[in-house]
């Protein structure tokens, strides 16, 4: 991102997701319409990240969720995925302090015992420089899947069952979400996919139980400040109702 969050014209805090969640998808086809390797689309999609985490900070969005790799992504060819893990170190290095200095503060999750000890110090390294930072929070989902994200909760919360520090009956939806990765955070308001797809491909399960839903057809190296504009907009035009009737929310409006 640049060195600086420049002033924009933020929409309305009534009408602002608190949380976006994005699955940044089409790089590959991207660089496939222009006959470039896959790794080029990879490259150009860091433009689009940078555009896409400077437009929410400007807008006033508390928390953006970047779904980068997934587990299911290491059964991609062997050289798309080291590229992949070169480029990931490559974006640490490189925009960590320019996050650090526009106040943004950066969180991983996943499974990172996957990665080289140097991407896993690389890691640590930018959460401990950016942990204190209030503007905005990037989370990067990398080597994450929904389902490990559930397991991984149910089993700390079995274990901690097992050794007498919870009963069963204490496990109700608000603790059961606490051991999640971003259980502390606000839940998705707004879930994004690019490049046509209409799937969640294993992203947040828990989390967007009443997330709403936006597809873009464009593709992820190009989803840049006007399609976030746009995709902001969209949401704000939404009425939200949690299971709640028409009649119930303009009742609760009038209040």
């Amino acid at each position: 991102m640049t060195d600086a969050v420049s002033p924009g014209a933020p929409i309305t805090a009534s009408d602002r997701p608190r949380h976006v969640a994005i699955i940044m998808d089409g790089n590959n086809r991207w660089a496939k319409t222009r006959r470039l390797k896959g790794v080029a689309g990879h490259k150009a999609g860091v433009r689009a990240v940078r555009a896409v985490v400077e437009t929410c900070a400007r807008q006033g969005v508390e928390v953006l969720t970047l779904f980068a790799f997934s587990s299911e992504n290491w059964r991609r060819p062997a050289d798309e995925v080291s590229a992949l893990m070169k480029l990931f170190l490559w974006a640490l290095e490189r925009e960590v302090n320019k996050l650090h200095r526009n106040n943004i503060r950066l969180r991983i999750i996943g499974d990172r015992s996957a990665f080289s000890p140097v991407l896993q110090e690389h890691m640590a390294n930018a959460e401990a420089l950016t942990k204190d930072n209030t503007l905005m929070t990037l989370v990067i989902a990398a080597n994450y899947g929904g389902q490990w994200d559930l397991t991984q909760a149910s089993r700390r919360i079995a274990q901690e069952v097992a050794d007498g520090r919870l009963q069963p009956a204490d496990v109700s939806e608000e603790l059961f979400q606490s051991y999640l990765s971003i259980g502390d955070l606000p839940l998705p308001d707004l879930m994004i996919r690019t490049a046509g797809e209409q799937r969640i491909s294993n992203f947040l399960l828990w989390h967007l139980a009443y997330t709403e839903f936006y597809f873009s057809e464009v593709y992820w190296p190009d989803f840049l400040q006007e399609e976030m504009l746009k995709a902001l907009d969209a949401y704000a035009r939404r009425q939200r109702r949690f299971g709640r009737t028409d009649d119930q929310i303009a009742a609760a409006s009038d209040q």
